[in-house]
């Protein structure tokens, strides 16, 4: 398997494999391939990888900038994160996400937000911190990753592209 960039003509194929990797998920929103693409389309999806088996893409990671308190400060939020099914629970969400999270280190950011199951992100790193918040979540559910000391916390917002449909 290959962890790379996505490539230019690949984003029909990673809007399908989005859909298809959440149909059955209980906390899906439906919209996860629809953000990625307004995310891209806006020049704000800063990483887009893609696993690649042979010549097929079997798993893609998002990631764009959040603002805290209003301001843009060198944070990230992961996700969405998507597996094909059938190939879901054999460690391909888990490379994507190492070198997504690699790649941001590298690249300087300061931290990195994520929404989700707590037992599975903490795997990462990520924690629930109360001085990082999201509106309308349980504060569990919401962690961060700090790469650098320094932010001390505030209201995350994502990309506006999180709200479409």
């Amino acid at each position: 398997m290959e962890i790379r960039p996505e490539r230019r003509g690949e984003e029909e194929t990673i809007g399908a494999l989005i859909g298809a990797a959440f149909a059955e998920a209980a906390h899906s929103g439906g919209n996860e391939a629809a953000i990625v693409a307004a995310l891209r389309r806006t020049g704000r999806l800063a990483l887009s990888l893609v696993a690649v088996e042979g010549e097929a893409i079997v798993g893609h990671c998002a990631v764009s900038p959040v603002t805290i308190d209003g301001r843009s400060c060198g944070w990230f939020g992961l996700g969405p994160v998507a597996v094909q099914p059938e190939r879901q629970r054999r460690g391909i969400g888990r490379a994507l996400m190492e070198a997504g999270l690699a790649r941001l280190r590298a690249e300087g950011a300061k931290g990195c937000v994520v929404l989700g199951e707590p037992a599975y992100y903490g795997r990462f790193g990520f924690a629930a911190d109360g001085a990082f918040r999201l509106d309308g979540v349980p504060p569990g559910y919401f962690m961060r990753l700090a790469f650098a000391e320094g932010e001390q916390g505030g209201r995350v917002a994502y990309d506006p592209a999180f709200a479409v449909q």
